[in-house]
């Protein structure tokens, strides 16, 4: 079952407290500071995330098994490991960008 966890949304600025993603080459804001749930994401020239979630951002759910709710779906990233508590994937569904996660 997926828990809505928050918004991606793309800008062309860097947003005020963002922190930059050396290996996706992004500026990300924190969620979590956000009444919203909103991440601000400011992609730099050769990012490797796909341009989908590039040029109209995501919503993120969490999941218990990410390699469970990756099972037929259309996979446009990862499965990639964050760090050892988190791991991530895209998926295309209605034509957007779904970010999941398996927190652990």
């Amino acid at each position: 079952m997926r828990t809505f966890n928050h918004f991606g949304v793309v800008t062309d600025e860097k947003k005020e407290g963002a922190f930059f993603n050396e290996g996706l080459k992004v500026w990300l804001t924190d969620f979590n500071s956000s009444l919203n749930k909103i991440e601000f994401l400011k992609f730099e020239e050769g990012s490797c995330m796909p341009e989908l979630v590039q040029k109209q951002g995501h919503i993120a759910y969490t999941v218990p098994s990410l390699e469970e709710e990756l099972v037929g779906k259309k996979v446009i990233f990862g499965p990639a490991v964050c760090d050892e508590h988190l791991t991530i994937a895209f998926i295309e569904e209605e034509g957007i960008s779904i970010e999941l996660m398996e927190i652990k």
